[in-house]
């Protein structure tokens, strides 16, 4: 069959981001042994008319839009971005009888909502490598699609249970960098690189265990040191790892990095590391392997707080992984999402301090806290009254400790006023 895969995300706010996950689909499908074309609209001047040109030009049997992003989680001035995806699938209709397909990581935490809010055919929650080629022979044999693993129909509240890819080496990683080089716009673009999925933490407020699930899921190391260093001989010099804990476990971590080393390839990379699992060690290996910045998501300089989050570890942890990285020569990213259930003036004020003491490179501040379904913070704002039962919270909506609502803003603006240090926008005007 002829698949047209169309990458519906805009938003570039905090990274450009390539589409990794549709460039996997698009590899498992030409696999499965379809035709497939990718489009990537990430900095189209005009989407709608980008994709109509596409669907009459490739004449689709079906069309798969992987939707990445909801919303811009800016609480003071959210921007709901499912009109632009919403576009796309009107061009796809007007040009096309071909069924429509979403996925994508946005898809996946509001398949229900997202579904009946686009007018889409379908939908597949979660991995989508697998479940869109079944699509293609299902459709291309006359076969029914009810019961496929993860599939929502229109009009159906439920899908059968997700199907999980157990082992990650399965997937086709050496397919990746040829749609991925096909579709990039420049070279200051970070080629995604993903070596594991699912994380077990359950941060009280993350929508990650809704889209990959809590069992850490990996590649091998050598097969993801290979494939990295097949994607710098393809041109790529700039890499970001979106595995959500890259240090987790550590003994896979390190692997890895004497891996890369071993491969004798050095790109430029960043990753997101959870605090607290961290040592000389691998700080030293992820600066020999070419790691020039860290993203450390502690989200609170409070105890109390962190303990509230469900975080497992302490604000001395994130102290203590700050300097082992400043010592190994990695720059560190930080995050401060102040706001959450139980959020004090004084735990705000201390965590503005620690912030000020251990002196991330540059660090992000927000406001408020996006409320994601089956999440504790959903159930913990359902319970206060604060969101209606059967609330399927597509729009953008927000926790914000009651009390806080004058005066943390107020306090945010005026302590980040002239800092260089400082991203989000915090500003109510």
């Amino acid at each position: 069959m002829r698949a047209l895969l169309i990458s519906a995300n805009q938003e570039d706010v905090n990274m450009a981001a390539l589409p990794l996950g549709l460039a996997l689909v698009a590899a498992a499908a030409e696999r499965a042994g379809h035709e497939v074309e990718l489009l990537d609209l990430m900095r189209a001047d005009n989407a709608r008319g980008r994709t109509a040109e596409a669907v009459r030009r490739f004449q689709p049997e079906a069309v798969g839009i992987s939707v990445r992003n909801i919303d811009d989680q800016n609480m003071l001035k959210p921007r709901f971005l499912l009109e632009q995806a919403r576009a796309v699938v009107d061009a796809c209709r007007e040009n096309s009888s071909a069924p429509l397909i979403l996925g994508g990581a946005g898809y996946s935490i509001f398949p229900k909502a997202a579904l009946d809010f686009l007018g889409a055919d379908m939908g597949v929650q979660g991995e989508g490598e697998w479940a869109f080629a079944e699509i293609l022979r299902r459709l291309q044999a006359g076969e029914s699609l009810e019961g496929l693993p993860g599939l929502y129909l229109p009009g159906q509240d439920r899908a059968a249970a997700r199907r999980f890819s157990p082992n990650l080496d399965d997937l086709p990683w050496a397919g990746v960098a040829r749609w991925l080089t096909s579709v990039r716009k420049d070279d200051s673009l970070m080629l995604p690189v993903q070596t594991r999925r699912g994380c077990p933490m359950r941060c009280s407020y993350c929508s990650t265990p809704v889209i990959e699930g809590t069992a850490i899921r990996r590649c091998s190391p050598e097969l993801a040191a290979g494939t990295v260093a097949g994607y710098v001989a393809s041109g790529f010099r700039k890499i970001f790892f979106t595995d959500n804990t890259f240090n987790l476990p550590p003994s896979f971590a390190k692997a890895f990095c004497r891996g890369l080393i071993a491969a004798g390839v050095k790109p430029a990379w960043n990753c997101i590391v959870y605090p607290g699992r961290l040592d000389e060690e691998l700080a030293s290996l992820l600066a020999g392997a070419g790691c020039v910045s860290v993203s450390l998501g502690f989200e609170s300089g409070d105890d109390e707080m962190l303990a509230r989050l469900n975080k497992r570890f302490t604000s001395a942890d994130v102290a203590r992984d700050r300097r082992i990285l400043a010592e190994a020569g990695i720059s560190v990213m930080g995050f401060l999402m102040l706001g959450a259930p139980g959020e004090t003036r004084e735990s705000v004020l201390r965590s503005l301090d620690f912030i000020d003491r251990i002196k991330p490179d540059i660090f992000r501040l927000t406001m408020g806290v996006r409320i994601y379904p089956y999440t504790p913070l959903a159930g913990h704002a359902l319970t206060r009254g604060l969101i209606a039962p059967g609330d399927d919270l597509l729009q953008p909506t927000f926790y914000l400790e009651p009390g806080l609502e004058d005066w943390l803003p107020e306090t945010l603006e005026a302590w980040a006023a002239g800092r260089t240090d400082c991203l989000g926008d915090i500003r109510r005007g």
